[in-house]
């Protein structure tokens, strides 16, 4: 497994272990993490801090964010595909969009390259996590 998604996972996890919901990212730069992060709505109380957002908040400011390549467990959402084609970021890599589909169209529509990797690993950890927590997932997606 790419070394970049395998962090991206290791972070969703953290999330899970924190009581949150396992989402993760990662920001690279010349083939350097630059920025970590997941989703931290529940261990916040925040509707914004999902896992692409608090990778960014940590990454700073970095400039150019043309030649980073900005990789997540999950399909990123409006929110954060919005904060993708915002910072022009031109190229995000996916885990999976089993579970929840996302904004790529849009991001695509906006000059993205968007890969999903349809990785078996990030499926199952959405999987587990929705059935094992409906509400808390349905909250997240906005569909309560």
């Amino acid at each position: 497994m790419d070394e970049f998604m395998k962090a991206a996972i290791d972070e969703a996890r953290k999330g899970l272990a924190e009581g949150g919901i396992p989402i993760g990212s990662v920001l690279v730069k010349d083939g350097k993490i630059i920025g970590r992060g997941h989703n931290q709505r529940v261990q916040k109380g925040s509707p914004t801090l999902h896992a692409e957002i608090d990778c960014l908040e940590n990454a700073g400011r970095v400039g150019s964010y043309k030649n980073t390549v900005l990789y997540s467990t999950l399909m990123p959402c409006y929110l954060c595909s919005g904060a993708v084609v915002q910072f022009g970021i031109k190229k995000v890599i996916v885990g999976e969009s089993a579970t929840f589909p996302g904004g790529p169209e849009f991001m695509r529509s906006h000059g993205v390259e968007v890969t999903d990797l349809k990785n078996e690993e990030c499926i199952k950890l959405m999987t587990d996590f929705i059935e094992a927590n409906p509400k808390l997932w349905n909250e997240d997606i906005g569909e309560l």
